[in-house]
């Protein structure tokens, strides 16, 4: 058993459990960026896949699913086959070009979440433009185990209620864990095995991490949080790009 190891998996998701406790996002960005720092992009999916998928199943509750699969059955559906079916995955490299488009991806959500461009309501066309954005997720959550981009700003175009936002995004991302659960375990088995006290020590520290960011949620100002959150990931993405170089 590695003893450091362990105690990187604890911190890493007690840190991103406490993010999602407050904000109710953010559990894979954060967990995927930091453990990606100290192993190949591929054994951080692995950790991260069950944790993740425990916290997000109930954020997919509410009284929403009628009307939000009416809406967002083809950009789930494209998001998951693209996902398990994506010609290329650079998890399991050890080049670097997965780190550098992990950090890319991680600089340019802090960017938006920090300026908050406005963009297009398309809400109208919430079919085609689902079936373009699951499709580019699935894309990038098969290269780097991320589904902020484009989906996230894509869903707060649409001007949801904070109710509907909250669980599309919790059935969003469920979709696209299970997804990535499937395709990892096509050609990584064995690691799940090898791996299982670090996923499990993952999930309780998740757990524990969100309890008490629910705690601390009305006691922080929530935009403040944001921009700070926004910052960190800036950061981490230029750390990852630095390391690259």
């Amino acid at each position: 058993m590695d003893t450091n190891l362990n105690l990187v998996v604890i911190g890493v998701f007690l840190s991103a459990g406490v993010i999602k406790g407050i904000s109710g996002i953010g559990l894979p960005t954060v967990s995927m960026a930091l453990l990606s720092l100290f192993m190949l992009p591929a054994k951080a999916a692995i950790l991260m896949v069950a944790p993740s998928l425990l916290t997000n199943i109930a954020q997919c509750m509410g009284t929403h699913w009628r009307s939000l699969f009416k809406d967002h059955w083809v950009m789930w559906t494209t998001l998951f086959l693209f996902t398990v079916f994506s010609p290329y995955s650079g998890l399991n490299t050890a080049n670097g070009y997965t780190r550098l488009l992990l950090g890319a991806i991680l600089i340019t959500y802090g960017m938006w979440g920090l300026f908050k461009p406005t963009l297009p309501n398309y809400k109208n066309n919430a079919l085609l433009m689902g079936a373009v954005v699951g499709v580019l997720t699935g894309l990038v959550n098969a290269a780097t185990a991320l589904t902020i981009i484009p989906l996230v700003p894509y869903l707060q175009s649409l001007k949801l209620s904070k109710d509907e936002f909250i669980q599309v995004l919790g059935i969003s991302f469920t979709v696209a864990t299970i997804a990535l659960a499937i395709r990892l375990g096509i050609s990584n088995t064995l690691d799940w095995i090898f791996n299982i006290t670090e996923i499990f020590l993952g999930i309780i520290a998740a757990f524990i991490g969100m309890w008490i960011g629910a705690k601390l949620r009305n006691q922080l100002n929530p935009i403040q949080f944001q921009r700070y959150l926004y910052s960190v990931f800036i950061l981490l993405g230029l750390i990852m790009a630095y390391k690259f170089i």
